[in-house]
């Protein structure tokens, strides 16, 4: 194995990529330190505040809207509450809704991670056999590894509440409960 010590790597005039390595390399920095490879684009969020009055066992989006990091501005934090990842490949999406309904007449919660705008996966805490029921509040966490190509893919958290009767909340604030993010793990 030899060292090779340089200063300044650039392309050829004219051309605009650098490949270093085939296989070998998994995260080059570059000059004005954005980083690539594996672990971006990578993002976290979580909802800063309840979001109130669900409708009764229906997949609702959560509007996840505090970034606690997006490495590349992958995630809409405003307006869809997706993440939209910039580079193809394999990602570890990840979840968690506290669902709360206060008369504790929840049947289950359920926490969803969405591909494409149809349910991916999801996580299912019961609360009832039979016709009892005695549920207050739970936070399913969900993840998967899900193939994104870079373009037009994207993500987004759901939550659920089946309640015997009246409407349930998704809780938000700083300490976090309900949280969103995805990080590249490969090709």
């Amino acid at each position: 194995m030899s060292k090779l010590e340089t200063n300044t790597i650039d392309t050829v005039s004219g051309t605009t990529n650098l490949t270093i390595g085939s296989t070998n390399s998994s995260t080059v920095t570059f000059e004005n330190g954005a980083v690539t490879g594996h672990m971006y684009p990578a993002f976290e969020a979580y909802m800063s505040s309840n979001q109130t009055s669900i409708s009764d066992a229906t997949e609702t989006k959560v509007q996840v809207n505090t970034e606690v990091f997006d490495t590349n501005n992958c995630y809409d934090n405003s307006t869809n509450y997706r993440f939209t990842p910039t580079v193809a490949g394999k990602y570890y999406v990840y979840g968690k809704v506290h669902v709360d309904d206060a008369a504790g007449n929840m049947r289950n919660a359920q926490t969803w991670i969405y591909k494409n705008g149809s349910g991916y996966t999801f996580s299912v805490v019961n609360f009832h056999s039979g016709d009892t029921t005695d549920g207050e509040a739970a936070s399913p966490n969900v993840s998967a590894v899900i193939d994104m190509n870079g373009t037009s893919d994207y993500v987004e958290l759901y939550g659920l509440a089946d309640l015997v009767s009246g409407t349930g909340n998704f809780i938000g604030n700083a300490n976090r409960p309900t949280t969103f993010g995805a990080y590249r793990i490969g090709d």
